[in-house]
């Protein structure tokens, strides 16, 4: 055990895709940056699939661009997801959202999470400015007024005058900054694999509402899919354990054989849908970014995306008072950064909670709501470009 401190300028808790990009951001600002995260380094190079692809807006390429991880990902795993149908129970009919309403060649694109980690981890390394201290857990905080002591499991300590949260929806730091969090426990789980289509996907994605299950199908190169199946935990679990035979057959059966027979070609992994709205995204030099700053349930597929928001909207900041030799912790910055955020996020968090709400109730007067709303929305030309724009990332 060792008994030192380490004082740094701003102190980033968390190694994942947010954490880097925020640390990455940072560069050229003058401030010394530390990340902090349990994991090894050797694992956070080489990340393992965890079977989520992440749907990327044009703005957020933009975003990785500008932080040198776009060039990063592997062409042939970049996907393009072309345009979005909504089906509704048995209806062939969706909802169909096109790229030319989002103004856009596509809507947007499927990158691989496991790569978006490797890419992020990186383009820290090559900027070189930022400090890692991998293989740490944060156990305790201890707050000042003008700096925050953080003590790491092997007993030295961090202090700095920013501490930044990027440690997942359930970050402990923001708790020990004392900022509750509202979470909403959707009671299903997620399963999430590759499959082998046998009809062409023609780069379309599906978000399907059926009876008791939600079902998803992002389209990925050499027509395959993610497929992204959502049931109460027990029927996940039990589907999970089916041998790869039973588990194709299923699987094509719950997809309605509607793109042919479906193969599985990766790992299945499993997920708890737990959405998390907290009660603020700041306190005194410290802020929460990525799903520290608002845990997203998927099916709007913007969680990523937000993510991105939040460290180009802190970092910005950030960079500005640097530049002007301003305090770049303090308080009116940082509540800045929150206004910006919560009005991006905030509509997001509802619109997702609703659209959950009304697409996973078997009522009738649900499933005559929903019906009736896919089909008034296909047919109003303004709704459904103000989501392909939304889904594009370019507001007009």
């Amino acid at each position: 055990m060792q008994n030192s401190l380490h004082t740094s300028d701003v102190a980033v808790v968390g190694a994942g895709p947010a954490g880097l990009s925020f640390a990455r951001a940072l560069a050229g600002s003058g401030l010394t940056v530390t990340v902090i995260d349990p994991a090894q380094a050797a694992d956070l190079a080489q990340p393992s699939f965890d079977g989520r692809e992440i749907a990327l807006t044009h703005g957020s390429k933009q975003r990785l661009e500008a932080l040198d991880i776009w060039s990063r990902l592997p062409v042939d795993e970049v996907s393009a997801l072309r345009d979005a149908w909504v089906f509704d129970g048995d209806s062939r009919q969706p909802m169909r959202i096109s790229h030319r309403d989002g103004g856009a060649g596509q809507l947007g694109f499927l990158v691989p999470n496991h790569r978006i980690r490797q890419a992020a981890f990186e383009a820290f390394q090559a900027a070189g400015e930022a400090e890692l201290m991998d293989g740490r857990r944060v156990v305790s905080v201890v707050r000042g007024e003008s700096a925050h002591d953080l003590m790491l499991d092997d007993g030295r300590s961090v202090r700095a005058r920013l501490v930044v949260a990027a440690d997942s929806r359930f970050s402990s730091t923001r708790r020990a900054f004392g900022i509750a969090a509202r979470q909403r426990d959707f009671g299903r789980s997620m399963l999430v694999c590759r499959m082998r289509l046998e009809q062409d996907h023609q780069h379309v994605a599906w978000e399907w509402f059926g009876c008791d299950q939600t079902l998803a199908m992002l389209p990925l190169n050499d027509n395959q899919a993610s497929a992204v199946i959502t049931l109460p935990h027990a029927e996940i679990e039990r589907l999970s354990r089916l041998d790869s035979a039973a588990f194709n057959t299923e699987v094509s059966e719950r997809y309605a054989h509607r793109l042919g027979r479906m193969e599985l070609v990766s790992e299945r992994k499993l997920y708890p849908l737990v959405g998390v709205w907290p009660d603020r995204l700041v306190a005194p030099r410290f802020a929460a970014i990525g799903d520290a700053a608002v845990g997203m349930h998927p099916v709007t597929a913007h969680g990523f995306n937000l993510g991105l928001a939040s460290v180009h909207a802190l970092a910005r900041r950030i960079q500005a008072a640097c530049s002007s030799g301003r305090d770049f912790a303090a308080e009116p910055l940082l509540r800045a950064y929150q206004t910006e955020h919560r009005r991006t996020s905030g509509p997001l968090y509802l619109a997702t909670g609703a659209v959950v709400s009304l697409y996973t109730s078997n009522s009738l007067p649900a499933r005559i709501l929903r019906r009736a709303a896919l089909r008034g929305a296909n047919g109003l030309p303004p709704f459904r470009r103000l989501i392909a724009r939304t889904l594009t990332d370019r507001h007009g």
